[in-house]
């Protein structure tokens, strides 16, 4: 484990940063959008062929002109992930991916 990271005590800490959500797997109930503090993931509605249509506001029901099928979470800003892991704790069906720090590190 690298020493660059610590928790506020000083110990040896190893983020593991969200770098991608499966799309096939995913359900979009939104679980892991409710505990990121950081904006790092939104609802993306999908057509039948698989094919992302585009974000789902909160504030509107869009049907993408009747093409929706389903919504999944989308990594959209993962350079804001603190890597707490809170989204991979509450996630029913385990479709995140996580990278330590120490493997993303240029």
């Amino acid at each position: 484990m690298s020493e660059d990271f610590k928790t506020r005590d000083g110990s040896a800490w190893m983020p593991d940063y969200l770098t991608a959500i499966d799309g096939a797997t995913c359900i979009g109930c939104g679980r892991c959008y409710k505990v990121c503090s950081r904006d790092v993931m939104h609802l993306y509605g999908v057509d039948d062929e698989g094919a992302i249509l585009g974000i789902c506001d909160e504030d509107e029901d869009d049907d993408f002109d009747g093409e929706l099928n389903r919504m999944i979470m989308v990594v959209d800003k993962a350079g804001a992930c603190i890597g707490c892991g809170a989204c991979s704790r509450v996630c029913p069906k385990g479709c995140q991916t996580h990278v330590p720090a120490a493997a993303l590190a240029a």
